[in-house]
């Protein structure tokens, strides 16, 4: 329940409509109070100060009239807006970074700011009535001045959303962004150095967990399937990562127990959540995916553009460097303890090694730029790890560069690959 929680919650926060649904709710409550307060003795200062010109009431429908029509046109150019960044970003890096956009605070909240005062000032202006009969006239001005103020705030916003759109759609603030959050990712999952590998458990040939439903597994709560597994007295081995494809049947994790009552199958099971898509919040790979197709799609023939290519190595020779100066075997979960009784699926530092360079090799191998720039980043990964397998892993994987270089240039380009491969071995 805690994991569907999770997934949930980030799937909230991701979306396009939670924030401006939510600031639609409190621009709802603070119209609503602020007339309450207009209403009460507390503001008669307001009209008796020499500082604030009262408002009558035809300049209190022109300034709601603003507030609300121009509100809304301005809110439906954003989304249009956005919506032909997120097809153009699409169409050049890849339907995987669709997320990326729509996940961003920056239009979100912009998108939030101006449905907030719309519906601020249609609030007050409900409120609002011109003398009639005996019922009097009643003009809210502290409403007015804070529909004032927000105003002001929305055009602040439009600038900045204005400046933000073409900024976020440029190739190196997306490989950036993605980076980064990589970066980000590696830190919190493995926070101490070394060297060490997780360490392969045995196979366990007790009865499995199996799905019961269809989806990607977006999050694992690993603290709670370890201490159940404590609780139970269970050797649990995960049989999936973040950002598998699940289905009914198909094993989730396996245990040493002979056989599993369907309460504790459930309990295991319920310690993942499913969704219809990856998502960065656990998956590690995800970004590291991100990276890698959009290198790969920058030097396909049709678009035959190396440099992003080579930023997007420079950010996995990054993450390379940062995975091979870690301990993968101490997680926050688990603390390095090799006697806890969860154990994930094998993630070694060589995992991580081929989900990016070994992905990326063969594009890489088919442009002299792109495959100098690679020697280049996986020497300075492999000098920023201490002696052992992983430098050797490193060393190796420049040599099948340099190999499948052989198969696609020819002539000075072969020639150029071969030596800085020399200059850099030697």
């Amino acid at each position: 329940m805690i994991a569907r929680l999770h997934s949930t919650w980030y799937s909230l926060r991701a979306s396009y409509w939670f924030y401006p649904a939510l600031f639609a709710v409190l621009a709802a409550l603070l119209g609503v109070a602020m007339v309450e307060l207009d209403h009460s003795d507390a503001v008669r200062w307001v009209l008796r100060s020499d500082w604030l010109e009262p408002v009558r009431i035809d300049g209190a429908s022109s300034l709601l009239s603003v507030a609300t029509g121009s509100m809304l046109g301005v809110a439906g150019t954003v989304f249009s807006i956005t919506i032909a960044a997120v097809a153009y970003a699409s169409g050049n890096y890849g339907p995987r970074l669709l997320t990326n956009f729509m996940e961003d605070k920056g239009n979100q909240l912009s998108l939030a700011t101006f449905i907030g005062t719309f519906v601020y000032g249609l609030t007050v202006m409900r409120a609002m009535r011109s003398g009639s009969g005996t019922a009097p006239a009643f003009v809210p001005q502290v409403s007015l001045l804070v529909a004032f103020l927000l105003l002001v705030i929305t055009t602040g916003v439009l600038v900045y959303f204005l400046h933000h759109i073409p900024a976020s759609i440029r190739i190196n603030t997306v490989l950036e962004s993605i980076g980064r959050r990589l970066l980000d990712q590696i830190d919190e999952r493995y926070p101490h150095q070394g060297a060490r590998d997780p360490a392969a458990r045995p196979t366990l040939h007790g009865a499995p967990v199996r799905a019961c439903a269809t989806g990607y597994v977006r999050v694992i709560e690993l603290a709670a399937l370890c201490e159940l597994a404590e609780r139970e007295g269970l050797l649990v081995t995960l049989a999936v990562r973040t950002g598998d494809f699940v289905y009914p049947g198909v094993v989730l994790a396996e245990t040493d127990a002979r056989q599993l009552d369907e309460d504790l199958a459930c309990a295991l099971r319920d310690c993942l959540a499913l969704g219809a898509s990856r998502t960065a919040e656990q998956d590690i790979e995800f970004s590291i995916d991100e990276l890698v197709e959009i290198a790969l799609r920058a030097l396909s023939p049709a678009i035959n553009d190396p440099f992003t290519a080579i930023t997007a190595v420079h950010w996995v020779g990054a993450a390379t460097a940062a995975f091979g100066q870690r301990d993968l075997a101490h997680e926050k979960w688990n603390r390095g303890d090799p006697s806890c009784p969860l154990a994930r699926l094998h993630s070694d530092f060589a995992h991580f090694l081929d989900r990016g360079f070994v992905a990326m090799r063969s594009a890489l191998a088919t442009n002299r730029l792109a495959a100098i720039v690679a020697l280049d980043a996986l020497d300075t990964a492999a000098r920023q790890v201490s002696e052992g397998p992983r430098r050797r892993a490193l060393h190796e994987e420049m040599d099948q560069l340099l190999a499948q270089a052989k198969e696609h240039l020819c002539g000075p380009d072969l020639a150029s690959v071969r030596e800085r491969h020399r200059v850099l071995r030697a």
